[in-house]
């Protein structure tokens, strides 16, 4: 029985990554899809005139769409979800800590086309406290 972590942002490679990890996943392991959220960043610093709420709804949103289609399955792996708050690859390193495997898309939302390695990504390889999987966008 395997724990999977999959970090996910809707992106191209992160559902090229739940691909992934649930087809080469056994009938007990267990999939968690986590997606990590924060305010948006104004001058160097998180809005604190923002309302937290609809920022976190949006990310458990996400999450359940990405998730839905393998939930109802009759065979496969357990899916789990979850959202947290903070940097995603900070979040993704102390998650990984109880878990068998992570798998990442090789880039995300982020502004740096043209890259390899998204940041996160590289974060993730370079932390992470099990075995890393990084999977390219199809």
């Amino acid at each position: 029985m395997t724990r999977v972590l999959v970090g996910v942002d809707g992106s191209p490679a992160a559902i090229a990554a739940l691909d992934w990890a649930v087809n080469h996943a056994e009938d007990d392991d267990t999939i968690v899809l986590c997606h990590v959220w924060s305010l948006p960043v104004v001058a160097g610093f998180e809005s604190p005139m923002l309302e937290p709420g609809p920022f976190k709804d949006a990310a458990e949103k996400l999450v359940a769409e990405m998730a839905a289609p393998y939930i109802d399955r009759a065979d496969g792996p357990t899916i789990e979800t979850g959202v947290s708050y903070g940097h995603p690859g900070s979040v993704l390193i102390d998650l990984s800590e109880d878990a068998d495997m992570v798998v990442v898309g090789s880039r995300g939302h982020g502004g740096f086309r043209g890259l390899l390695l998204g940041s996160v990504s590289t974060y993730v390889v370079h932390h992470a406290r099990c075995p890393v999987t990084v999977v390219p966008a199809k």
